[in-house]
């Protein structure tokens, strides 16, 4: 789902800044009220986007958001963006309804962010090419402990005994961090087995 460089209307920012349960700096309280109606069409636009959605279902109605993050440079700790959370619901023509939630990042007037939750069903960019598999969570947390490490690929498939595509292709999410491959892992990064494997999304006893 292509969101770059869309650009927010002022209702559409209105309405997403507007959190009359929410006590903060840089907003009156309670707020002015503002028309929420704007944001059911703003949410169809950009789901009707995606190539595979049924059309049928529409977002019907939404409640006032609840901010995740609020852009400023409150002392000295810069948020360059806000994200919201904004709940509704979403129905067909048929009658049915389901729960609906979209998770909204922006910076001024630009949307940066966009995932829509659908009942159970969670909607998101991705970040592989059509037709490929998503990589693994893991790959970006574990480039990241490894580069602050100064650990390369060749250092960390000797340590694990492991050959340098295994590596590679747990950096680049195409292979699953196994339990014994994370028990290895945490060594080299000198953490504990029991943090890799929450990191790793090994954290409920599995062995598998």
């Amino acid at each position: 789902m292509e969101i770059a460089d869309r650009t927010l209307t002022v209702d559409v920012i209105a309405a997403l800044r507007y959190w009359p349960g929410v006590i903060w700096g840089g907003q009156k309280n309670p707020p002015e009220p503002v028309d929420l109606t704007v944001l059911p069409p703003f949410f169809n636009e950009v789901l009707h986007e995606l190539p595979w959605w049924n059309c049928d279902w529409k977002v019907r109605d939404v409640e006032p958001g609840l901010p995740l993050e609020i852009e400023s440079d409150h002392h000295g700790h810069p948020s360059r963006f806000t994200e919201v959370s904004v709940p509704g619901t979403v129905g067909s023509s048929g009658g049915e309804s389901l729960a609906f939630v979209a998770k909204v990042g922006f910076a001024g007037d630009r949307l940066i962010r966009f995932q829509a939750k659908i009942g159970d069903v969670v909607l998101g960019p991705a970040v592989a090419p059509a037709g490929r598999l998503e990589p693994h969570q893991f790959a970006r947390v574990l480039t990241g402990l490894m580069d602050l490490r100064g650990i390369p690929v060749k250092g960390m498939a000797r340590e694990t005994a492991r050959s340098m595509s295994t590596i590679h292709m747990l950096r680049s999410g195409s292979h699953n961090p196994e339990p014994l491959l994370a028990q290895e892992i945490a060594k080299v990064l000198g953490m504990s087995e029991g943090d890799i494997r929450v990191i790793a999304g090994l954290d409920d006893g599995s062995t598998r």
